[in-house]
């Protein structure tokens, strides 16, 4: 089997009203997405997405022709763009999918196949005031949801713990918070100074009071000495590592014991093949791996099979704040992704990765 083609299909879905989100200062005014497609000689396509591929259309060559079955081959190659390029990560999915549907299996039962579902948390992505957020916790818990995520932006931290406390106040004690301080990496132009070490601890132990289950990101990645001093002095468990740009940082972070959850994004960090290696070294030292997955439906499902394929948790993320972000807008190009009413996020059971593609909608978004 060879790759003949790889076809990537820029989207955007305008948003109305708009999206702020905590971790960028500039609102969203539309949805960006880019669907991978790649075709075989043998008639099977797999598809990806969850990061742009801006940039991409340079290094293609290097796989037209290629076997997509000899996955780590296509991992190496994707491993020496990312220094000199993007995050192509994307375009492993799609080789997974291919694999996936050559195999006639999902790409969870190459990956361990340890689970068919994962309990989810709701990730809330805007900074709502006090009331508000305890309301969304409410609709999240009536859904089936057993946790939530809160971000905190590092300007407003009075209001955000005021929120995690009025949320806790709302949903009880049978219901997992975590927080989330987006402190390891930045969005292009944000200059300011991270919150010092002092102030960290001061709101991991109000945290710590509140029964948050975890802390994410509260230091930049760089201070491994300070995210374990967080933890030692204050108790509450801290995790990180969404954006990790190498296998080797983050096998760095592991073996320095810098967390006690491990989050590389298979769309954003080190990719499928090589974040079942981060969970099986985070497990054998007795720490947890769960993946971010901020991203799109087909990131979320790409993340969902490593993560079911490898006995991931205690949740797996899932974007979740309507009205303005709901798994419409965030899966605006395929079958929405959902929860079940116990909660959970099941793993499709068909061949590959299972994304059902909305043909029509990706004409209708296509820029």
């Amino acid at each position: 089997m060879r790759i003949t083609a790889i076809r990537l299909t820029r989207l955007s879905l305008p948003l109305d009203p708009p999206f702020r989100a905590a971790w960028d200062p500039t609102p969203r005014t539309s949805f960006a997405a880019t669907l991978v497609e790649v075709e075989t000689d043998e008639g099977v396509t797999g598809v990806g997405s969850g990061d742009t591929m801006d940039g991409f259309e340079a290094f293609e060559h290097l796989f037209i022709g290629t076997d997509p079955l000899q996955i780590l081959n296509q991992v190496r190659r994707i491993e020496t763009i990312n220094f000199h390029g993007g995050r192509y990560w994307p375009l492993e999915a799609a080789l997974w999918d291919i694999i996936g549907k050559v195999a006639g299996l999902p790409v969870s039962v190459l990956f361990g196949g340890a689970k068919d579902r994962l309990p989810a948390y709701a990730s809330s992505g805007e900074l709502l005031a006090p009331a508000e957020r305890a309301d969304s916790a409410l609709a999240a818990q009536a859904m089936g949801f057993k946790a939530m995520k809160i971000r905190i932006a590092r300007d407003r931290l009075a209001e955000g713990i005021a929120a995690v406390r009025a949320a806790r106040e709302a949903v009880g004690d049978d219901f997992d918070l975590m927080v989330d301080l987006n402190q390891m990496w930045r969005m292009a132009g944000d200059i300011e100074a991270a919150l010092p070490l002092a102030t960290v601890q001061r709101v991991a132990a109000e945290l710590r009071d509140l029964g948050v289950l975890w802390l994410e990101e509260p230091l930049p990645q760089a201070d491994i000495a300070g995210a374990k001093r967080v933890r030692e002095q204050t108790g509450i468990q801290v995790s990180g590592g969404e954006m990790v740009r190498s296998m080797p940082e983050m096998m760095g972070l592991i073996e320095a014991d810098a967390f006690d959850i491990y989050q590389p994004d298979v769309a954003l960090a080190v990719g499928m093949y090589r974040t079942r290696q981060v969970a099986e070294a985070a497990n054998l030292r007795h720490r947890q791996f769960t993946p971010h997955t901020w991203s799109n439906g087909l990131g979320l499902l790409a993340n969902l099979h490593v993560a079911a394929g490898v006995d991931a948790g205690p949740y797996l993320e899932f974007p979740f704040d309507p009205p303005r972000w709901s798994p419409e807008r965030r899966d605006f190009f395929m079958t929405p992704l959902r929860i079940d009413a116990a909660g959970d996020l099941v793993v499709p059971t068909a061949a590959g990765l299972g994304a059902e593609i909305d043909y029509d909608a990706v004409t209708r978004y296509t820029v």
